[in-house]
């Protein structure tokens, strides 16, 4: 069954900030896919802009301002009625998603995951408790529940498809493999980069409301950099961020060479003009985007085995992964005064984008399954999401209903 009506509708948890989190650049990805691909694109959320929230005049996109549990979103989507409705995360899905199912019963949805929220959740939990990793969460239920209501969820890591299938067992044919979708870096793209000889300082960059990126920077500040800039006095670390809170602006310190430097304008630019990125990142989920960033400009990196899961495959990290923090301090001062281990390094970053990022071998075969798939056929094979659907969609809709009649008093 083939799809003419190519409207999509997208509700976000909040209005996309590409300028502060990888999930705010992939939102955006998505939606120029579609929109290269002919779609009528409705973004909508209940969430409140903020300065950063990206700019949609002039892109062909509508924006609609939704209200939670409340039936106005119904009349909407009556009038709307598009062809497919993907959700911004799971706990989208709880929160519109039965009203999708009453009022749109045949438009195919899309649940974008961004990472497993219950895994990076309970490495979290296992970090701070020093205890075995726990998948079987409440999370997980929620998250899990949320993957089978849905025909498709887009997955950015192959590790967390692995994990779904093999723990979990969830079908195969649920879940769809679709990473940052990236330009390719030419030759062109390299001879503008910056050299080594013009880079200086290490950097780190991650939006403070992660909790892996706070994490991150205490152990930067605690663990790593009072035995790196022994070994390299005359350097500086500086730590971009977006919603950077007190906490961490007093962690700043001049004579330590510890920058705070907050919101980085542009990602790319900032990372380009330091010669290595450092993220010994302890926990977390999906792939990371300040890697993405990084390979663009051609700064090699030095993190450990949870930073760089999922993101090179079979190929040459752009830098060393090192979970032993000795070891991992040992590397970047290697990496930061060769010049030829440094050099590699980009060239395995290059080789990391064009062959597992480049949007070329991605975007086609995606939409085709969207355009080709029989729905019926296709939801037949997960009766189990059927019966989700039909029992969550009484608990949660009354549940819904009776904040909404509350609301109105």
């Amino acid at each position: 069954m083939t799809r003419t009506a190519k409207k999509i509708l997208i509700i976000g948890l909040v209005w996309p900030e590409p300028t502060s989190s990888a999930a705010g650049t992939r939102m955006i990805q998505l939606i120029n896919l579609f929109l290269r691909k002919g779609y009528q694109i409705t973004f909508s959320s209940a969430a409140s802009k903020s300065d950063f929230s990206y700019d949609f005049s002039d892109t062909g996109v509508t924006e609609q301002e939704i209200k939670l549990n409340d039936e106005s979103f119904n009349a909407f989507l009556k009038t709307l009625n598009p062809s497919i409705v993907m959700f911004d995360r799971f706990m989208v899905e709880e929160q519109y998603g039965w009203r999708v199912q009453q009022e749109c019963p045949d438009a195919i949805r899309i649940l974008d995951t961004e990472d497993l929220h219950f895994l990076r959740s309970a490495r979290q939990q296992s970090d701070k408790k020093q205890t075995e990793i726990d998948l079987f969460s409440d999370t997980a239920k929620r998250e899990l529940a949320a993957i089978l209501r849905c025909d498709l969820s887009l997955m950015i890591s192959e590790v967390e498809m692995k994990i779904l299938g093999d723990t979990f067992r969830i079908d195969s044919a649920l879940l769809y493999y679709l990473p940052f979708l990236e330009n390719e870096i030419t030759t062109d793209i390299v001879k503008n980069w910056i050299p080594y000889e013009d880079r200086a300082d290490f950097v780190f960059i991650g939006n403070f409301l992660h909790e892996p990126n706070w994490n991150t920077v205490q152990v930067l500040k605690t663990k790593i950099w009072p035995a790196l800039r022994k070994k390299l006095p005359g350097v500086n670390l500086n730590i971009y961020g977006s919603y950077a809170t007190q906490k961490v602006l007093q962690l700043n310190n001049k004579n330590e060479k510890f920058f705070i430097r907050g919101r980085a304008i542009n990602a790319q630019q900032t990372i380009a003009q330091h010669r290595i990125l450092l993220a010994p990142i302890q926990f977390g989920a999906g792939v990371k985007g300040k890697f993405i960033d990084a390979m663009q400009v051609g700064t090699p990196s030095v993190t450990t085995s949870i930073g760089a899961e999922a993101m090179r495959g079979p190929l040459d990290w752009n830098g060393f992964i090192e979970d032993d923090l000795d070891n991992f301090i040992d590397k970047a001062v290697s990496l930061y005064q060769d010049k030829a281990a440094w050099s590699l390094a980009q060239r395995n970053g290059i080789e990391i984008i064009n062959e597992r990022y480049s949007a070329l071998k991605f975007s086609d075969d995606f939409i085709s399954l969207v355009e080709k798939i029989d729905l019926p056929a296709h939801r037949r094979k997960n009766f189990i999401g059927q019966i989700l659907n039909h029992h969550t969609a009484q608990s949660t809709k009354y549940m819904s209903l009776w904040i909404e009649e509350k609301n109105k008093k």
